[in-house]
């Protein structure tokens, strides 16, 4: 039986520029996400997500009922000096977000944010009277 390998068609583009002194340049951009633990109490649901580098002014929390929306502008940029001349430069500017829905209404209007060391906590107290309720299969 003969052996399988898998074939690589970008595998000799390095050996390819190796007698130019140059390597294939390959953008490997890494998209953020929004990172979120949810914890839920008798009387509110606590919000954890991790937003790193970014200012608290670019942060927008949405609430629409039981749905939560979490969005957030980034900035960022990279400059590579060797000597007095710039070897790379990178910048990236977009957003990212995140959207989910709880178990039951939030109340908004006693909802408190907090953005500390990368990490946006939210407690979202339960609107009263708004409680999950169950239906019978018949």
């Amino acid at each position: 039986m003969a052996n399988l390998t898998r074939y690589d068609p970008f595998g000799d583009l390095d050996d390819m520029f190796k007698g130019l002194m140059l390597r294939p340049v390959r953008f490997e951009q890494q998209v953020p996400q929004i990172k979120i633990d949810v914890k839920e109490n008798d009387g509110a649901y606590v919000i954890r997500a991790d937003i790193p580098g970014v200012k608290k002014e670019d942060i927008k929390v949405d609430v629409d009922g039981n749905v939560i929306s979490i969005s957030a502008e980034v900035k960022e940029e990279k400059e590579e000096k060797e000597g007095g001349r710039v070897i790379r430069s990178e910048r990236y500017y977009g957003s990212m977000s995140r959207s989910f829905s709880l178990g039951q209404d939030v109340d908004e209007k006693a909802a408190k944010a907090k953005y500390t060391d990368g990490v946006l906590e939210l407690t979202l107290p339960k609107k009263p009277g708004s409680r999950p309720g169950k239906i019978v299969v018949q």
